[in-house]
């Protein structure tokens, strides 16, 4: 693959700005999608105006493409409603541009593992309405290209955190800037097992390489990210950042019930909840025995959210 190629990435959000950021930064031809131009662009991403649920607006903003990058999202109280209708549409451009579409999902598809690894060969096992909704979408993916309608790349994250990312995550606001603040971090489940956390700039070298490495094609692969510690070691690491011990406000499942009567985001959230009763931990030794990509230390990806956490607080009390 070449850099003369076009890659289209449909999405802004934290993972998307960042994966065109990253392929602009490669040299590539970038250009992204969404229905709002965004302010804060990497200098030389092409943007096209779209609205990505309709296949032929998707069809045509993706016009030229050689590969075209799935980072869409839907709003979580209303996932399963909105969400496959935006990767049908992107799944029809793909089709129609004859483009490889690399995806990014999450790991709800898998469903409670009981603590065990998850290596891609899993079965796509969940229960809850979000995880069965993500199962689903991952077959649609697949059935597409065992029929040769498209060629696909699958690329699965874990939790996400990083510069920039504030919400739609366990590791934003309610942990770095509450940390920050001097306030104690709010954490539903268990902060003393094992969790992978991915980092977004690794989830977007790790999409791009499966948009540009002929080996990745046909593979379901989970994306690098830093190793694997419980939740309170990576609280440790933020304290040493912030300069001051960092507490952890755990809120039980009956109480983020209760709270879900009056929030829908916090009613959403406990379906998942399961994610942090149990070793919660994403195996990518297939991905990095492949292309052998060195992921993020997680005390530099903690350090280097803070400093944004802290830049943003600095630029704030500025204005």
């Amino acid at each position: 693959m070449t850099g003369a190629q076009l890659h289209v990435v449909f999405g802004v959000g934290q993972v998307g700005r960042a994966l065109s950021a990253h392929l602009a930064g490669r040299g590539l031809a970038v250009r992204t999608v969404s229905r709002n131009r965004p302010s804060d662009l990497a200098d030389g991403v092409d943007w096209r105006s779209a609205d990505a649920s309709d296949p032929m607006a998707a069809a045509d903003a993706a016009r030229g493409a050689s590969v075209i990058y799935q980072c869409l999202n839907a709003p979580y109280t209303d996932w399963p409603a909105r969400f496959p209708a935006l990767q049908r549409a992107v799944l029809h451009a793909a089709g129609h541009t004859g483009a490889l579409l690399v995806s990014l999902e999450n790991l709800y598809g898998y469903g409670p593992t009981d603590g065990k690894a998850m290596t891609e060969d899993l079965p796509l096992a969940a229960t809850t309405i979000k995880g069965q909704t993500r199962a689903a979408m991952t077959q649609e993916l697949l059935a597409a290209a065992d029929a040769g309608r498209v060629q696909i790349a699958i690329g699965r994250a874990s939790d996400f955190f990083g510069a920039g990312v504030t919400t739609g995550t366990t590791l934003g606001e309610r942990v770095f800037a509450n940390a920050l603040a001097g306030k104690r971090a709010d954490f539903i489940g268990n902060p003393d097992l094992p969790h992978t956390y991915s980092y977004v700039p690794d989830i977007a070298a790790g999409l791009a390489t499966l948009g540009t490495d002929e080996r990745a094609i046909g593979g379901v692969w989970h994306l690098p990210g830093p190793q694997t510690v419980t939740t309170r070691e990576l609280l440790d690491l933020l304290a040493g950042d912030v300069g001051h011990s960092v507490g952890v406000r755990n809120l039980p499942k009956l109480a983020v019930r209760a709270l879900g009567v009056f929030n829908p985001l916090l009613r959403e959230l406990v379906e998942m909840s399961y994610e942090f009763d149990k070793p919660f931990v994403l195996d990518t030794t297939k991905y990095q025995s492949t292309f052998e990509n060195v992921p993020t230390p997680l005390a530099t990806a903690v350090t280097t959210t803070v400093d944004w956490y802290r830049d943003r607080n600095d630029a704030a009390n500025a204005a």
